[in-house]
């Protein structure tokens, strides 16, 4: 059951921050620009490193609670959310791919997608599984476990699992990190063609500028 959607307004952004910033020990204080992404709005937060993607990333995600503003997934302000109501809350409408799978060794490639849907308080419904993994090449490995794939195959493993649910927000970090022009041209490719499937809007954190072009929404942290 989807507590949370009576929260939903039509025409709310996707995401809506306001006057973020975020504070580790013994260190000044980060500010954030207000970020503002409609629906379907593919959008890039470009910057180098120490510039704070993965700080704002978190923030976004829900992973991190910022010192002060506020982010909104919808109309939800994230910061009224315990914590096991933002567990739950993430777990149905935001998707993270992270630069490494995290995928449980001991389960195998299914097991894993099914514990996702199972996490969001969802059916398990294996015919959406056995497509997600036909568009991602990954329909003979299904019952392959982690260390049984390769790096190529796990990353598109991290998004099989991050795409199951239809996550209204779908994150991914460096996704192009450490890619030569032909593959990273690739994974952007199948990054946005899996989150127009889905009905995703895709919010990139990066530093390499040449994928810039590919957004017509981009923020850049300095």
């Amino acid at each position: 059951m989807n507590i949370f959607q009576y929260l939903i307004p039509m025409n709310t952004p996707i995401v809506s921050t306001t006057q973020l910033s975020f504070q580790y020990p013994n260190s000044a204080p980060i500010e954030f620009p207000d970020i503002y992404i409609e629906k379907g709005q593919h959008t890039l937060l470009l910057g180098d490193s120490g510039s704070g993607k993965t700080t704002l990333l978190n923030m976004l995600g829900g992973l991190s609670r910022p010192e002060t503003g506020q982010v909104n997934i919808y109309s939800q302000n994230l910061s009224l959310l315990s914590n096991s109501k933002l567990d739950q809350f993430r777990s149905q409408y935001i998707g993270f791919i992270f630069q490494e799978a995290h995928l449980l060794k001991n389960l195998t490639l299914v097991e894993n997608i099914k514990l996702a849907q199972s996490l969001a308080g969802k059916k398990v419904d294996i015919s959406a599984i056995e497509l997600i993994l036909k568009q991602l090449q990954l329909d003979q490995k299904s019952n392959a476990y982690p260390n049984e794939l390769s790096r190529g195959q796990l990353q598109r493993a991290a998004i099989a699992r991050s795409i199951i649910n239809k996550p209204a927000l779908l994150i991914a970090d460096e996704p192009t990190a450490a890619l030569d022009d032909n593959n990273t041209h690739r994974v952007l490719k199948l990054l946005l063609s899996i989150a127009e499937t889905a009905g995703s809007t895709l919010l990139i954190t990066t530093h390499d500028k040449r994928i810039k072009d590919q957004f017509s929404k981009m923020y850049l942290l300095k």
